[in-house]
């Protein structure tokens, strides 16, 4: 977990110093991003055993659909996928003043 959070830190702290640059003061991601992620992640994790369990990992703890929450394809697939999203100028999210 430590890795994953140092990893957040860097890239959130890379988008912030973005700001300036862009003007932007807010970004979101869009409905359409968020669905693939969704997706990528479910698809990742259904190669594993996790689906097959009644557990937070399948948000059995939540009223919501059953989704694989976490992302499983590994610190260093997730590295790449995230910092290849920045330099395509944040690609899948919505930058605005």
């Amino acid at each position: 977990m430590i890795v994953s959070i140092e990893q957040h830190v860097d890239w959130i702290a890379d988008c912030h110093d973005l700001s300036p640059r862009t003007g932007s003061r807010t970004i979101e991601a869009t409905a359409e991003a968020q669905d693939a992620w969704v997706a990528h992640v479910n698809d990742v994790g259904h190669q594993t055993l996790y689906p097959l369990a009644n557990s937070w990992y399948m948000g059995a703890n939540v009223r919501a659909a059953r989704v694989f929450m976490p992302y499983i394809g590994g610190v260093g697939v997730y590295r790449q996928k995230c910092d290849a999203v920045a330099a395509k100028g944040y690609e899948g999210f919505v930058l605005a003043p």
